[in-house]
């Protein structure tokens, strides 16, 4: 087995002076600013449909999908891209990259008066944000593997914070000329009720990016860096990360396809989950607006805070068996995301429970099957930043896919009876995570690793 070296500063002793705790800081900000657009996403999509005139239910409703999928596509082309530019020059430039898009193409998000604007600036933004791959390997940088665990918990613990305040505040702040008045009530924000959140969203990504500027150390010293010598290696690496993982180790390929399995059925229910919820209660759904749907993933990001932020790092949790504990999570989720279809407005709480078990069951999985990842790659002695970027690039193309597959099943089904229903794409999506728990049945971990 290949030998692991580890910097000599990163000792289980010695913890970096800011490192970690400036990173979940930018990273949580940048989430924040990421799920402010989840309550009215779908909202601002069918309007923009709707005006381009896309009528029929199941004719609008597909262009959620598309659009969800154009930021995940720009994803897939680019961070793959973009991680191997970490190993190259360093994570902190590439992640202060990424800040900057986000600032520009949230606002210009919010000024979308047609559909194809939109697309393009989703798309824009999608390739502009490779954060979280360079994120997750800036921890692997500066951590040794008894810290990992805990380290990509809290990443997860600031997807969670993201998830609980985000959603929250892009409720609150959608159509202020309807809900505050005051310097809203003109006609300019009537007919822009999606901006005021979108503003918000790009502000809080500059103040990230002022942050990390002033504060963030780059975590790979230059002696550790990837040296390309010439053009052709350079095409021949972004290559390799965007059509094929074949040069990975065997165990690195297997969890990256748990992972994609695992991000098409979440897409497949976070595309649907708010057309569902906003169809009228005859019909079938549950009749909410963008601000009840805020409180509902509010709910998720507080689960995710107590799971990621809290057990993740909790001794109880460093004894576990931590690809067990994956295992576990996936089956947790799925049990969660073939409950939806079957809920009723009231009672609210009743409501909480599956989207808790979607919440807990992504806690445990996100950060066990990166800390597994990290390490095999390790093991493996590969870059990090490539790994990384690999698992992103295919996470993002599983976003792609799962977003469309989940539109064109809902546009089939929506109005369908007997067994083709709405319940359709819900059930699809449980059967895939159930899958991705049956996916790893063949996976080998590292002898001294299997335990950690």
């Amino acid at each position: 087995m290949p030998c692991l070296s580890w910097p000599k500063a990163m000792d289980d002793q010695q913890e970096p002076p800011s490192g970690m705790g400036i990173l979940f800081l930018v990273v949580l900000i940048d989430l924040i600013g990421l799920t402010l657009v989840i309550p009215f996403l779908t909202y601002f999509v069918q309007d923009l449909a709707t005006g381009d005139g896309f009528t029929e239910v199941g004719e609008r409703d597909l262009w959620v999908g598309i659009m969800l999928a154009a930021y995940t596509f720009g994803q897939f082309l680019f961070t793959p891209i973009l991680g191997s530019l970490s190993d190259r020059m360093g994570r902190r430039p590439i992640i202060m990259f990424g800040l900057i898009s986000n600032t520009i193409f949230f606002i210009a998000f919010g000024l979308s008066g047609s559909l194809w604007f939109a697309l393009i600036v989703r798309f824009l933004a999608g390739a502009g944000n490779g954060n979280i791959a360079v994120a997750r390997a800036y921890i692997g940088d500066i951590s040794t593997p008894s810290q990992l665990k805990g380290r990509m918990g809290m990443i997860g613990a600031a997807f969670g914070l993201g998830f609980m305040i985000g959603p929250f505040i892009g409720g609150v702040l959608t159509d202020p000329y309807t809900n505050f008045g005051g310097i809203f009530h003109s006609p300019w924000w009537q007919i822009h009720p999606y901006f005021l959140p979108c503003l918000v969203a790009g502000a809080l990504s500059a103040i990230s990016f002022v942050l990390a500027i002033r504060q963030l150390p780059e975590s790979l010293p230059p002696e550790s860096r990837t040296t390309i010598k010439s053009k052709g290696n350079v095409f021949k690496r972004i290559t390799g990360n965007l059509v094929g993982i074949q040069d990975l180790s065997p165990s690195v390929r297997i969890l990256i396809l748990v992972n994609s399995l695992f991000l098409v059925a979440f897409t497949i229910m976070h595309t649907t989950f708010i057309l569902f919820t906003a169809m009228p209660v005859d019909e079938g759904g549950l009749g909410f607006d963008a601000r009840a749907n805020g409180y509902i993933f509010a709910f998720i990001g507080l689960v995710g805070v107590l799971v990621q932020g809290g057990f993740m790092r909790s001794a109880m949790a460093e004894q576990l068996n931590t690809r067990k504990m994956m295992v576990f999570g996936l089956l947790v989720c799925s049990l969660g995301l073939g409950w939806i279809p079957y809920l009723t407005p009231e009672p609210f709480i009743i409501i909480l429970i599956p989207m808790g078990c979607i919440a807990l069951g992504n806690g445990l999985f996100s950060p066990t099957q990166n800390t597994l990842v990290t390490l095999e790659a390790r093991a493996a002695q590969l870059d990090l930043g490539r790994v990384m970027g690999a698992q992103e690039g295919y996470g993002a193309l599983s976003r792609i896919i799962g977003p469309i597959l989940a539109a064109l099943v809902w546009a089939e089904t929506v109005d369908g009876t007997g067994k083709w229903t709405y319940h359709t794409v819900f059930r699809l999506s449980c059967i895939l995570a159930i899958v991705a728990a049956f996916a790893q049945v063949s996976l080998r971990l590292t002898p001294p690793l299997e335990d950690e």
